[in-house]
């Protein structure tokens, strides 16, 4: 256990300014999200943008690719916050029990296949984890814009997933990151979750 933490201890010493920004705008980033602050969506777009160029030099090509796709979803994001804000529909919305079995068959079949191709064609060495987090975190953000509560919950899952891939990638601070991302992801499930059914009550 000493040598673990001492390890920990030497690789977040060692990050880099880069990463250091990567990270603190994430955090400022997924915090503004739960908080249903529009900001998160400019925030978000400074932060993936980093980490492309990190993820890529770091041979976790999933989450390479994973960084061009937030960088267009933040976009989107952006306009569909904008537009729903300033509409009659309610601020949060819920997937049915139907809807939630097929986006885990997709985040499953999409992540073998994503695995598929990193193993096949790439150097990685986490090619079907690198894969399976892809595919979650792809599903959670598309649902993020949307404004579905479940997206949360997915969050939470992949977050704690990321965390020993990171470390196993030297990415002591991005590690970290993802812990305290994991945890306000829970948080933004209850607030988010307590609003949809604020407002379902309502109705």
């Amino acid at each position: 256990m000493p040598t673990i933490f001492h390890d920990f201890l030497q690789q977040l010493a060692q990050t880099s300014w880069l990463e250091w920004i990567a990270t603190l705008s994430g955090l400022a980033c997924v915090y503004l999200a739960a908080k249903q602050n529009i900001w998160n969506w400019p925030i978000s777009i400074i932060s993936v943008s980093l980490y492309l160029y990190i993820f890529y030099r770091s041979r976790i090509y999933g989450d390479s690719i994973l960084q061009v796709y937030f960088l267009l979803t933040a976009i989107y994001g952006w306009y569909y916050w904008r537009k729903r804000d300033q509409s009659d529909e309610k601020p949060i919305s819920s997937l049915s029990i139907r809807q939630q079995a097929i986006y885990f068959a997709i985040i499953l079949a999409l992540g073998a296949s994503i695995g598929f191709c990193l193993d096949r064609w790439t150097d990685s060495d986490v090619p079907y984890i690198d894969g399976l987090c892809t595919s979650m975190s792809f599903i959670a953000q598309f649902l993020m814009t949307r404004k579905y509560v479940q997206s949360w919950a997915i969050w939470v899952a992949v977050d704690v997933l990321y965390i020993p891939l990171y470390l196993h990638k030297d990415l002591a601070m991005t590690a970290v990151l993802y812990f305290i991302f994991a945890v306000i992801a829970w948080n933004g499930y209850r607030d988010w979750r307590k609003t949809f059914l604020n407002t379902t009550w309502q109705k």
